[in-house]
């Protein structure tokens, strides 16, 4: 009888202690992906959940060693993005199933602001993909709606 309550008993500890590595893995190790947009390829994160479209590219203080993250959404729709604990300025592009619909360049930091102070950036067309690269980024490689990305295999 007491063998059998050992087992349950480290049994128990080990799902537990699996259980507490695989939420802390899923927090802090994001999955990453390349992509070519412009003829330029970017090493990427991918925000592919809703904790991490909330968290997004804040508390961050640079996107080193990455060009860039991404967010997939799984319908057509004008996604909003805020500037949400951010300390570097980014460019917000859209994307509908690959071409670039719209983007925001160079989006300033809003330090101090709470929730409900941010603004709002949306796109002008439906989109089902954002693209946060560093600010100046859409100007430098002369992004224009309609462009391309490409999922690097």
């Amino acid at each position: 009888m007491e063998k059998k309550n050992n087992f349950k008993f480290y049994f128990l500890i080990i799902f537990v202690v699996a259980a507490v590595f695989l939420f802390f893995w899923q927090r802090f190790h994001w999955p990453t992906a390349q992509v070519e947009l412009k003829g330029q390829t970017l090493d990427i994160l991918v925000a592919d959940s809703i904790y991490r479209h909330h968290k997004g590219l804040g508390g961050r203080e640079s996107l080193y060693p990455y060009d860039g993250m991404v967010f997939p959404f799984s319908l057509l729709d004008k996604h909003a993005f805020v500037m949400r604990d951010m300390s570097f300025p980014i460019d917000i592009i859209w994307f509908a199933k690959g071409v670039v619909v719209d983007f925001a360049p160079n989006v300033a930091i809003e330090p101090g602001k709470q929730d409900g102070e941010y603004t709002i950036y949306r796109p002008r067309i439906d989109a089902d993909m954002v693209l946060e690269v560093p600010a100046g980024w859409s100007e430098a490689y002369e992004l224009k709606i309609g462009d391309k990305m490409i999922l690097v295999e």
